[in-house]
Parts: structure tokens; C-alpha cells; sequence
């Protein structure tokens, strides 16, 4: 496949993924956790990276997309983790240690108007998997197709 195919089936696979979080968001009343949140940087990075690079040649852009793909699938992964109580999360969204340890600040910076999401509690899944596992597997394929477009760089 060619480096611009490549790149745009990335990039855009990164969009879709934004599309659908803002979606589950808006439209699903789905509200983000923390981690959530800090899954949808690095697809944001990926599209602006796609973008620059449809424009400029050489493997650089495209390893860059890589690298934003890989950061997406290792929160979702830590944050699937959390999910199954594998591991703790971090102590500003997760329930296992309760809230008595939070000052006022962590506590007001959790949640919006619609309360504190905890990341570590599954809010929607399919055939067992949860969103943050979802995007894990689909960026790690993102990643692969950056990776063939560096290589056609």
C-alpha cells in the first residue's frame, strides 16, 4: 500500500476514534474519566501529524504518528488494567481508595456538571472489552500502519 494511503487510513482511524468518544460523550451521555481524557491527546496529536505529513516526505512524521498511536494504546491498556482491578490508578479517579485521602482541589477538579467519573469503573464494553481496551487494540493497529508508511518514507 502506498505511504499516503497509509497515512491517511491512520490519521483517519484516529479521528474515527475522537469521533466516537465525543459521540459516546454527547450523544450516548457517557461521560469521560481522567485517563479517558488523556486517551484522546495523542489521537488529536496523530490527525494534525497525518495532516503535516501528507505534505512533507521522509520517515520522521510518520514515526512521530507511531509514537502517538503507541501513547493512546499504553493508557488504554494501563487504564483497561485499572478497569480490572489488575492495578491501581491513579488516586484523583479511582475508587479503591476512596475519596478521605483527596484535598478540595482534586476533588473539584474530577468531575463536571454531571459528577466525578471514576476510571475505575467499565461504563460501556462489547464482547467483554471495555472502551479503553477497545482503543488499546485499534491504536496498536494505527501504529502498525504509521510504522508501514515510515518505512515507505
Amino acid at each position: 500500500m502506498a505511504r499516503t494511503k497509509l497515512i491517511m487510513i491512520a490519521a483517519g482511524g484516529s479521528a474515527l476514534l475522537l469521533l466516537g468518544a465525543f459521540a459516546f460523550q454527547h450523544i450516548g451521555g457517557l461521560a469521560p474519566c481522567k485517563m479517558c481524557l488523556w486517551q484522546r491527546w495523542p489521537h488529536a496529536a496523530a490527525v494534525l501529524i497525518g495532516a503535516a505529513a501528507l505534505a512533507m516526505r521522509g520517515p520522521a512524521l510518520p514515526v512521530m504518528g507511531a509514537l502517538a498511536a503507541l501513547t493512546t494504546a499504553i493508557i488504554g491498556g494501563f487504564h483497561a488494567g485499572v478497569e480490572q482491578g489488575w492495578w491501581e490508578g491513579p488516586a484523583s479517579c479511582t475508587g479503591g481508595n476512596g475519596l478521605g485521602g483527596m484535598s478540595g482541589a482534586d476533588l473539584l477538579s474530577m468531575g463536571g456538571p454531571t459528577g466525578i467519573v471514576m476510571c475505575d469503573e467499565i461504563a460501556w464494553q462489547m464482547l467483554g472489552l471495555s472502551m479503553a481496551s477497545w482503543n488499546m487494540l485499534a491504536s496498536l493497529a494505527l501504529a502498525l500502519l504509521w510504522v508501514m508508511a515510515a518505512r515507505r518514507g
